[in-house]
């Protein structure tokens, strides 16, 4: 009877993991048939074009990838660092800090992971645009002249809060599995509390870290709804982070709902094409991380 079970377990388990692959399937395979109309019409140029006027028949989605590619790339460069440091702060033992606090600032952290994210735009509109607009006064030589509203910075800001708590959990929860006889062993032969840090435990979680910053690699690049309300949808290039922008999420948002007909398809490529960003994006982020990995073994 227990072989039974145990059949039936792993049958079970083995449909579930096709199941996924599956699903990722019938994703690709709905919105190619979907995108095939614009495929045929547009090909690559619709990487390449920078004019999307759907009165006009014209689709290009270079200032979107461009907009998706930066605000994810500058918000992860932001919330790693401060994520990693957050779990550092979190998990070692510190003279000052107490364990309590610690606790209460692990679970304000969780927090941070479960609001909404059209809360964190609310946040941004009324809260860290007025902000950046009082700095601007003070330091306008670090701002530009031109009044901060919507732009890619603002979005960049707010993503980076958005996904520091998935980098900050991951990396805590790791570090707290690094055996303490690692930092006893460190700490035995005369090692500093920064050196043991530095050369022991971070190289040790860094498995864990890693898949942290690879899960908010992915939220950043299709958050959509904070994204679209601060970003100020603007169709171009932005050379200047205080310029408003757009992304393949925000153009989904706001022209879905009201699409026809070579829209739809052309949308639909967009969707595709952000599809295969965050898979090639963490493809490489991936092997980053496995060369880093061995490079440290």
């Amino acid at each position: 009877m227990t072989q039974v079970w145990e059949r039936l377990f792993l049958g079970l388990t083995a449909v579930c993991a096709l199941g996924t692959g599956g699903l990722l399937l019938a994703i690709v395979g709905v919105l190619f048939v979907q995108a095939t109309p614009a495929i045929r019409a547009f090909g690559g140029n619709f990487l390449l074009g920078q004019v999307w006027n759907p009165v006009q028949g014209q689709y290009g989605i270079l200032p979107q990838v461009w907009g998706t590619v930066l605000t994810a790339g500058l918000s992860l460069s932001l919330a790693v660092p401060l994520g990693v440091g957050v779990a550092i702060g979190l998990t070692e033992s510190w003279a000052h800090i107490s364990p309590v606090w610690q606790a209460a600032a692990a679970a304000a952290v969780e927090v941070l992971a479960a609001i909404p994210s059209v809360v964190y735009g609310l946040w941004g509109i009324f809260i860290l645009i007025p902000a950046l607009r009082t700095a601007q006064k003070l330091l306008p030589q670090v701002f530009g002249g031109s009044t901060i509203g919507p732009s890619v910075g603002v979005a960049t800001l707010v993503l980076a809060v958005m996904i520091l708590p998935t980098v900050a959990a991951v990396a805590r929860s790791s570090l707290a599995q690094v055996p303490q006889e690692y930092r006893w062993a460190a700490m035995a032969v005369g090692a500093t509390r920064w050196e043991t840090l530095l050369g022991i435990l971070l190289p040790a979680a860094r498995a864990g870290i890693g898949a942290g910053i690879l899960l908010a690699l992915a939220r950043a690049l299709g958050e959509t709804m904070a994204v679209t309300m601060l970003i100020g949808n603007a169709n171009r290039v932005s050379t200047s982070l205080w310029q408003a922008g757009s992304t393949i999420p925000s153009l989904l948002a706001n022209q879905f709902a009201e699409a026809q007909g070579m829209q739809v398809a052309a949308l639909m490529y967009a969707a595709l094409v952000l599809l295969g960003v965050t898979v090639v994006v963490q493809l490489v982020a991936r092997m980053g991380t496995g060369f880093f990995a061995d490079s440290h073994q």
